[in-house]
């Protein structure tokens, strides 16, 4: 099994050296890092799955997992964001560009994106939860023909908060997704320009249009908000086996060896492991598996 969730050019215990070609403050303690593989062969080779994620080492220091929050369809640059928490990403933010860093994978199972075309598809975001749903959403707008109606909803506490703002407004202008906007609090200068709503992310499904009954979802943000934007999704007629959630926590080795990722045993199907049966998981998993968030 792991064997088919590793591209079998990449070999999965030794990081690869690659350059960071431009990095971007985005909001507090949160920075866009754009690499490139230093050996060009596997730089035009790599591809993965949008929900994926690699194992990234600062040399000498250690390794974090990090959600690839680019699209494969966009060749050639790899988009990791990162946000200062620890050892490890205190001495990334000290690189500079042109700097090296390693880099193992991908790893984990990724969106169903095969099973998800041709379908509706609803993404919700919530906080910072919007960056490992930015390579999906990117992947289906440059796929856009394969999938059915496409539609974003996307919280966050204020403006000032929003990762990708600029580029979720101009998601505004076009007419191939629904794109749906909120912040809690909206800051008075704000109060005429502001294209969004005000309130909580679940308070957009107010505003949501008709999707399929086949429709897939994929939601990502903090613990607290999953249990109200479940039962919105619920209630509009979504499959448990269609509700997609990207999760990660505690992952160390990426390839299930060191065990610090497992969340919870099931008697059908024994333990799961964040960084190979996830991070991408269904609704059915997080009522049948404990600990799942």
């Amino acid at each position: 099994m792991l064997a088919e969730r590793i591209d079998a050019r990449v070999d999965p215990h030794k990081p690869h050296l690659a350059r960071l070609i431009r990095i971007d403050p985005m909001v507090k303690d949160h920075r866009l890092f754009q690499l490139r593989f230093e050996d060009p062969k596997l730089n035009d080779e790599f591809t993965h799955k949008p929900g994926q994620f690699v194992m990234l080492s600062v040399l000498g220091v250690g390794e974090i997992p990090v959600s690839l929050c680019s699209s494969p369809s966009r060749k050639g640059i790899m988009e990791l964001m990162v946000r200062k928490v620890g050892r490890v990403t205190s001495a990334l933010y000290a690189l500079r560009e042109n700097d090296f860093v390693g880099i193992r994978g991908p790893y984990g199972n990724g969106f169903p994106v095969d099973d998800m075309k041709g379908k509706d598809l609803v993404i919700v975001a919530g906080g910072l939860g919007t960056a490992p749903l930015r390579g999906l959403l990117w992947y289906c707008l440059d796929n856009r023909a394969e999938f059915g109606k496409i539609a974003l909803l996307y919280g966050s506490r204020s403006t000032k908060d929003m990762l990708f703002r600029s580029e979720m407004e101009s998601l505004l202008n076009r007419d191939d997704i629904q794109c749906l906007l909120s912040v809690e609090k909206l800051d008075d200068e704000e109060k005429d320009t502001w294209r969004g709503y005000t309130g909580l992310v679940t308070d957009l499904f107010r505003h949501l249009g008709e999707i399929g009954e086949d429709a897939y979802a994929a939601v990502c943000g903090p613990p607290v908000m999953y249990k109200y934007v479940l039962e919105e999704l619920l209630n509009k007629g979504f499959d448990k086996n269609r509700i997609l959630m990207s999760l990660e926590r505690r992952m160390k080795c990426g390839i299930g060896k060191c065990a610090h990722c497992a969340i919870g045993y099931h008697s059908s199907v024994g333990y799961r492991y964040v960084c190979i049966h996830g991070p991408i998981f269904t609704y059915w998993d997080a009522t049948n598996l404990p600990e799942m968030i």
